[in-house]
């Protein structure tokens, strides 16, 4: 497959993962929109929107910070880089995806473990296995260890991050 068919590839990917994002804002709207008119029109307030709400924040957070945030568009303090020139940002960033990289594959294991074990609790009102909810946890950790292998790969190369 050519470079551009891979970029055409990964803007596409992007693409749907901001629709799962926008499906998973809509989502959470929608479950509190109910949630207030169960409790103040019907006064018959229900749990399973709360527990809807947080299930969908959990997965919009970690799913937007794996797959469709970029490098750019993350927010972060960066009193020192800024205030480094060009060779300290490269070696600034080296030295940041090798911490980030090393910490997130020694966490795996457990992650994953952790994640199958959950298999037996269920959750409280919608009764979803608690290991398809903390299942994206993977595959944050699986993506954010490609992107920072691949910043890595790109500042060694002497790219200004």
């Amino acid at each position: 497959m050519t470079g551009e068919r891979w970029a055409s590839a990964g803007a596409w990917l992007r693409r749907r993962a901001e629709n799962v994002a926008a499906l998973l804002l809509g989502l959470m709207f929608a479950a509190f929109v109910v949630q207030i008119l169960f409790r103040y029109l019907f006064n018959f307030p229900v749990g399973w929107t709360s527990e809807l709400t947080i299930i969908a924040w959990l997965w919009l957070v970690l799913m937007g910070s794996a797959f469709v945030l970029t490098e750019r568009q993350e927010i972060r303090v960066d009193l020192v880089y800024g205030a480094v020139g060009r060779r300290g940002r490269i070696v600034l960033a080296a030295v940041f995806s090798i911490a980030v990289i090393v910490l997130y594959v020694a966490s795996f294991k457990a992650s994953l473990s952790y994640v199958a074990f959950m298999k037996v609790e269920k959750s409280s009102y919608l009764r979803i296995p608690m290991s398809w909810v903390y299942s994206i946890y993977i595959a944050f950790l699986v993506a954010i260890v490609a992107r920072y292998a691949w910043l890595l790969v790109s500042v060694l190369r002497g790219n200004d991050p």
